[in-house]
């Protein structure tokens, strides 16, 4: 056996022995984890699918559901995404990513992921009415990956992940690690299965100003004093992502690919995904996705925003004499409450 083929076993081992870890939660634990921004997909592509698509997924967008799709970037891409989050919610999301392939098998990807909620009024125990001014929370996810083509059928990759939340005087910063493997076979490679660790690292912390309180001793030598309270650590929401692919090649200009996924969470309901695209000529692209988990559609026992339903498309061209393919994506999620989640997107393959 090539030592490429071990390496990429091993790997493969180790993600399946530490997924029995992390796999081992139940909904009674939902809302006890933190840093629940690394739960959401910043990419338009793979939200219209409702993230069913970790086994056929290419380029940047792969770094959140299975850094192993970053080994197919065929040479340099960009992408760029703008979320409308919860519609109506003021919540916006940017995202911008880069990827280039470095030798023959290995690609390295950078991305950022900004989340920011508006101007919120400052209000305090003695000005409850505020006008004293605003501040502006925004969590921030900035990932390095590296992912490699071990053989023509073994692709695997990991994600360092730095993780950033903040207030006006309160703050939180901690990272984190994906991995994930891919597998391809078929006389087209048309067959494809993937598994993914993600959101792996040491439980974070908030520290800073907010949480001080400054008080006075009666007959102490010092007639003022800051108290610093410690705030409790959280977990981060580790999941496990199994999934499949199969292209259909229904004529010479035309493919289906259909998409199927089960997510593992550690602190909330586990999750099936199903999802469709349709392809004419690689040029226009249709999508369709579902995401369900126990008691989606009933109101009281509902934990999530997210309704089910996805959609979204794509349209690129060529551009050069050098393959270019400049394209514009877009997707949306059902929620409710809320307006939904529009997402636009830009990307450039050279």
């Amino acid at each position: 056996m090539k030592l490429q083929q071990i390496s990429a076993f091993f790997l493969a081992t180790a993600l399946m022995a530490v997924s029995a870890d992390v796999s081992a939660g139940n909904p009674d634990r939902a809302g006890s984890a933190g840093a629940s921004q690394l739960l959401i997909n910043p990419w338009a592509r793979a939200a219209g699918l409702a993230n069913s698509n970790m086994a056929s997924v290419r380029g940047i967008e792969s770094t959140f559901l299975n850094v192993a799709g970053l080994a197919f970037v065929r040479k340099t891409e960009f992408n760029f995404t703008t979320s409308d989050y919860l519609g109506g919610s003021d919540i916006n999301i940017s995202s911008v990513g880069f990827a280039q392939r470095m030798g023959e098998s290995s690609v390295i990807g950078l991305s950022v992921m900004y989340m920011s909620f508006g101007d919120i009024p400052i209000t305090t125990e003695d000005i409850p009415e505020g006008g004293i001014g605003s501040f502006s929370p925004n969590f921030t996810n900035i990932g390095i990956s590296y992912a490699k083509g071990f053989s023509n059928s073994i692709f695997g990759g990991l994600v360092l992940r730095v993780i950033s939340e903040s207030i006006s005087n309160v703050k939180a910063q901690g990272f984190c690690f994906d991995a994930g493997i891919r597998y391809v076979t078929g006389e087209r490679d048309h067959l494809r299965f993937g598994i993914a660790l993600r959101n792996v690292g040491p439980p974070m912390r908030y520290s800073g100003d907010g949480l001080t309180v400054s008080g006075s001793i009666p007959g102490g030598l010092f007639s003022l004093i800051t108290l610093e309270q410690r705030s409790e650590r959280f977990e981060l929401p580790s999941m496990v992502n199994i999934g499949i692919a199969y292209d259909f090649q229904l004529a010479e200009a035309h493919k289906l690919t259909a998409n199927g996924q089960f997510t593992s969470n550690s602190f909330t309901r586990d999750q099936f995904g199903l999802g469709a695209e349709y392809s004419y000529n690689e040029r226009f692209i249709l999508r369709a996705g579902y995401l369900w988990e126990d008691a989606l559609t009933s109101q009281e026992d509902r934990q999530n925003a997210f309704t089910g339903p996805s959609a979204g498309l794509t349209i690129q061209l060529p551009a050069g004499a050098n393959k270019t393919i400049i394209g514009l994506d877009y997707s949306y999620r059902a929620t409710n409450p809320f307006n939904g989640v529009h997402s636009i997107g830009a990307h450039i393959d050279l």
